[in-house]
Formats: structure tokens, sequence, C-alpha cells
């Protein structure tokens, strides 16, 4: 990467939180039901990208919980987001880095789950080498948990068979292939002349990503928190089983977008890359960027402005790589 492509991200990727008085009087009530005890005080979440309320709380009983709150007023998918998350906090193994669920609580219309408190603080931005070095070290570990069996996960490749069309979808609308582009210099001239090998590498996409390890995907810098020398892993509606590999991949244009360096460098020298084709990182690549890509140009979702602008500039990340990777 060059300082020719340097991007430039969104300034802040939160979603439209809610306060503690803007819940409803019900939904306050069940929350001081299940902890057992009044709120006493609220500190808000400033990332994530999810609407609706997130916020630590404190309660009189000197307890405290990470909670969050959603309806489809917020976002009509993020309480069946919420719902995958309370499944998938059931399921993952103990020693997974994550903040065990407490309790969790769903009327139909609100979706309530409680997280024991990750203290810390998240990555600095742009990314610090030794912030990187310690996210990256547990990246090492994360691929080597291993997944109970049966695992009541589901497989990665069939979560994202529909994410990884964007290139296609781009292909068979002539005016979102015009600005598929993604960006105006040589990055856009290079994606436009390659739009027809992007579409068929990201038919190769889901063989890549299949596998057996956990997966967290989705992780970015607003899903790492530095407690020290711990790391934690937050915020997985999206976990499945899929190649160990693909985590690392996947959050390195986010890394390369913040400032964290060179993906191609940082993604060879991790032992998650080990036995790992070019052929099959490209075709994993290829499908993430068309996702992001061909996401970016649809409409805000309700409660998320900004996901939209972060999308693009992770598109543009993901490109610049597979450009050097190809």
């Amino acid at each position: 990467m060059t300082a020719d492509d340097a991007i430039s991200p969104p300034l802040a990727f939160s979603g439209q939180r809610l306060d503690w008085r803007d819940l409803p009087r019900h939904v306050r009530s069940r929350i001081a039901e299940l902890a057992g005890a009044p709120v006493s005080a609220e500190i808000g979440a400033t990332t994530g990208f999810s609407p609706g309320f997130a916020a630590v709380l404190e309660f009189s009983d000197g307890g405290q919980a990470f909670v969050k709150a959603v309806s489809t007023e917020q976002n009509p998918d993020s309480p069946d987001l919420s719902r995958r998350e309370i499944h998938v906090a059931r399921a993952l193994p103990a020693a997974v880095p994550a903040p065990r669920m407490l309790w969790s609580d769903d009327d139909g219309e609100w979706v309530i789950v409680a997280f024991e408190v990750a203290h810390g603080r998240a990555p600095a931005q742009p990314w610090r080498v030794e912030d990187l070095a310690q996210v990256l070290d547990a990246l090492t570990a994360l691929a080597q948990v291993e997944l109970p069996f049966p695992c009541l996960l589901p497989r990665y490749e069939a979560e994202m068979a529909t994410a990884f069309t964007g290139w296609r979808t781009l292909l068979r609308d002539p005016e979102l292939a015009r600005i598929a582009a993604v960006d105006a210099g040589e990055l856009g001239s290079w994606t436009a002349a390659h739009i027809d090998e992007l579409a068929a590498w990201e038919q190769d996409g889901l063989r890549a990503l299949s596998g057996n390890a956990l997966v967290h995907g989705d992780l970015r810098a607003d899903n790492v928190i530095l407690d020290g020398p711990r790391t934690w892993f937050i915020d997985w509606p999206h976990a499945a089983q899929g190649a160990p590999w693909i985590d690392l991949a996947f959050m390195l244009p986010s890394v390369a977008m913040q400032g964290g360096g060179d993906p191609q460098q940082i993604f060879w020298s991790h032992p998650s890359s080990a036995g790992v084709s070019p052929a099959a990182l490209r075709a994993a690549l290829a499908g993430l960027a068309g996702y992001l890509a061909a996401g970016s140009f649809a409409p805000a979702p309700l409660g998320i402005p900004n996901l939209r602008a972060f999308q693009r500039a992770q598109a543009v990340a993901a490109l610049v790589w597979l450009r050097d990777l190809s």
C-alpha cells in the first residue's frame, strides 16, 4: 500500500443510540427486575454500529452489567441480531475471550441481553504497533479454540452465501457497475478493468471460508477491548464455524483503513496464514470486497446513518490489498 492509497475512514462509526431515559418504562422495569436491583448509573457505549440502547449499568446493590436493548423501531433487523447473539453466547466455549452473558429477555418486541463488563479501552486509532501486536496474538489463540461436538454454530460459508454476490450484482446493473469503481483514481480504473475477474473470484470465495475453527465474523477495532495484557472480543452475532485464518484476513482491511499497516505483510507473517494458498485468500477477499462495495451503494439502514461510508472505506482497503495480491 502506498501513500497514494491512503484511506480516510469515517470519523465516527456508531449507530444512533438510546439513553436510559429513552427506554420505555416497562423495559427499564424489566432490566431492574432481571438484574435484581434498581439502576443507579449509566455509562453509554460510544462505538459500534448497533442502534438501540447499549451501556454499562451500575445497580444499587453494587453490581454492574453491559446491557443492550433494541426493538424494530430502532432498526428492523437488530432484534434478530440480538437473538442470534444470545444463541451464540450460549454456544461459545469457556476458553473464548468474550464477556459471559448474564441474562436475557425477549418479549417479542424488545430484546434485552446483559453481559459481564469487559473493562479496558478500544485500540487506539490510528492503530499503535503495540495494540495491533496484542490483538494479533489474541487472534492466534482464538483460531485454536476447540469447538464442542456437536457444534451449535452455523457454517460460515452458508452464512455468507448471499453476501458473496456483490460483483455479480454490480455486473448485472449497468448503473451500479459504472459507479462500482469505488474510487476515482487508479484503484477505480483497476477495479473497473478487473470486475469480471472479481466476479469469478468471489464465486470461489465460499469454498475458502470452509473449516472447523471458531470464526467471530465481524472483527474490527470497535469489537475489541484491551484490558491491560488481556484482549476481549465482543459482539458475536455473526459467529460461525469456518477457516481459522478468516478473522485475520477480514479484519485487516479495517486495520489498513485505520492506519495499522500493510495487510499483505501482516497476514503472511501471522501464524494463522500457515498453509493458506494465495488463491484461497484472493477468493475470500474478492467476496468480502464485493459485499462491501455493493453494500456501500445501498440506502443507509434505519438508525445506522454512517454504515455505508464505513463499508465503502473498507471496500477500498480490501481492493488495494486485492490489487497488490493479484
